[in-house]
């Protein structure tokens, strides 16, 4: 049992946590209110670009001969080498998003052996490094304040790669944000695409023309498609961080006034029975003055 010099020991300790994860809950709410700023005025060109795309192959009476995309028969590519984006935080402190999505590349790579992982983010990187799991060690991209120009830092070493056929496919393992309270790993393949992958949704109205061709616009497109979709995950992989360090800085905080409020019962109990117990001694020696006055008056008469 602990005297009530570690007590209140504990009890300082505790409150002092109790004020750092206050402000860090503060910091997420902060970055998660901005970034989400951010993703929203960038959304509609990602957006737009989709549209383009779609209108492209609506447009298209033939087949598109790309690397960037699948036959329009349908036809498998060769297995080959894959690529994985892994997208992960500097730092830990936001309860299982880290590991969530560290689960989610181990399980790709254990599917397909001959995988090259690129990982965004200190975490991410110390793991493989610590279970000695081999990853791009020139790829070290910081997940903190996610940009446009990292992602097209990002989407240029990738593509480099994927045109020079390094690799058969590109594969981004990120969290994807919904809401505050809808937040799940996703492992979706962004190179090569499928025609249906556009095709599937409404229709966009009479497709234009486009000069000099098809497969020319297309291509130039592509990229900056691929830089979306990069800058997509790495805000929404952001924004679940923030959320996902919120809710651990909540449950902290509960954690730290249950503990408080324990620590404190236990310290008014020990310092009621000490309390106690002095008033009992000095009970107990003020009967026995009485008593022993009482007796020298009696000998004396």
């Amino acid at each position: 049992m602990l005297n009530e010099y570690e007590l209140r020991n504990r009890i300082v300790s505790i409150g002092e946590t109790q004020k750092i994860t206050g402000a860090m809950y503060l910091i997420a709410s902060n970055e998660l209110r901005r970034a989400k700023a951010a993703f929203d005025e960038t959304k509609p060109y990602f957006m737009s670009l989709r549209s383009e795309i779609k209108m492209i192959f609506r447009g298209s009476d033939r087949d598109i001969d790309s690397i960037f995309y699948y036959p329009q028969d349908g036809g498998r590519l060769s297995e080959g080498t894959y690529g994985i984006l892994l997208i992960t935080a500097d730092k830990g402190l936001a309860g299982s998003y880290n590991m969530n999505a560290i689960r989610a590349a181990e399980k790709a790579i254990e599917e397909h052996p001959d995988t090259r992982l690129f990982v965004v983010g200190s975490f991410g990187r110390k793991y493989f490094t610590a279970k000695n799991i081999p990853f791009e060690k020139d790829f070290e991209f910081s997940a903190q304040s996610p940009t446009l120009h990292l992602a097209r830092n990002i989407t240029s070493l990738l593509l480099d790669k994927f045109v020079a056929k390094e690799m058969t496919k590109l594969f981004v393992i990120y969290t994807n944000y919904e809401n505050d309270v809808v937040m799940d790993v996703r492992n979706d393949r962004i190179l090569p695409f499928h025609r249906r992958e556009f095709l599937g949704e409404e229709d966009v109205g009479d497709p234009p023309v486009f000069y000099p061709n098809e497969k020319e616009v297309l291509e130039a497109i592509v990229p900056s498609y691929v830089c979306g979709f990069v800058y997509s995950a790495l805000v929404g992989s952001f924004l679940s961080e923030q959320r996902s360090r919120m809710a651990a800085m909540e449950t902290a905080d509960r954690s730290a006034r249950d503990m408080l409020e324990e620590l404190d019962f236990e310290y008014n109990r020990l310092r009621q029975s000490e309390i106690t117990r002095e008033i009992t001694e000095i009970s107990a020696a003020s009967r026995f003055q009485r008593e022993k006055k009482a007796k020298e008056a009696a000998d004396d008469r």
